[in-house]
């Protein structure tokens, strides 16, 4: 159980021609075992923001606080991104082992832990391959598996299903709210996805354009425990379009 607040933070940093602000005191809070999903045009600054709440990165100003401290035997944050991020130099048990590792528990111990996640998204048959001879959509069941096995309280994914093609999102967009469900972690899931954001999300929050500011705040009108076909309602369109209308204007490209 965790929820945390960001505190007017804006983020510079240098580029060849100057000074850029990614984030401009922005502000929200997310409570716990929330489902937040972020929408915004490219380079509205929704990865920096995710980097921030992990602590990969600081703010130039402004704070992040959390309502805990982090837990003693997991990190406070685990990080699902678009690009799987295995180690391709390690077997899929031991990539899905990796946090357990981390978290300096037993080989033994942390490989029977990985071994029971590999059978419920269906790949024991695949635990001593590597990634690069796995699909697209199991390497990322994978790092899925080794976000959920941390235990963290706080899920952070960046557009973790954009480079699947349809069917392989649908399915496992379904898989993690099935994971969600059981695991009850605070999420923050950035996409691109309206449709996406609108299956996932308790609440859905609209960026500007850089400087990324938050545009409008959306609830979701659609109830637990949701399925694809939830996407059908009415007010599944109609809050659709809301959000279309709103990021409209924003979705021009942005230069430096």
């Amino acid at each position: 159980m965790m929820e945390f607040s960001c505190q007017s933070i804006s983020r510079v940093y240098p580029s060849r021609q100057g000074m850029v602000t990614a984030l401009d005191k922005l502000t929200l809070h997310v409570d716990s075992n929330e489902f937040l999903c972020i929408v915004g045009p490219s380079g509205c600054g929704k990865t920096t923001l995710l980097k921030l709440i992990a602590g990969i990165q600081s703010p130039s100003v402004g704070t992040i606080q959390f309502t805990q401290p982090a837990p003693k035997q997991a990190p406070r944050c685990a990080m699902v991104f678009q690009d799987h991020g295995l180690f391709p130099w390690m077997s899929i048990l031991d990539n899905v082992a990796f946090g357990l590792e981390t978290q300096g528990i037993p080989i033994a111990e942390r490989r029977e832990s990985a071994r029971r996640w590999l059978a419920t998204i269906g790949l024991t048959a695949f635990a001593r391959h590597y990634p690069p001879e796995l699909s697209g959509g199991m390497r990322q069941r994978a790092a899925l598996g080794r976000a959920f096995l941390t235990n963290s309280p706080i899920l952070l994914m960046d557009e973790p299903f954009s480079a699947l093609d349809a069917q392989m999102r649908l399915f496992l967009q379904s898989e993690l709210l099935q994971y969600w469900a059981e695991k009850q972690q605070t999420v923050v899931y950035v996409t691109h996805d309206i449709d996406e954001a609108i299956l996932l999300g308790d609440r859905i929050l609209v960026m500007s354009r850089r400087p990324g500011r938050i545009l409008e705040e959306y609830r979701v009108p659609l109830s637990r425990p949701r399925a694809l076909q939830d996407m059908t309602r009415p007010e599944a369109a109609d809050l659709k379009w809301k959000i279309w209308k709103t990021i409209q204007s924003e979705a021009q490209p942005n230069s430096l």
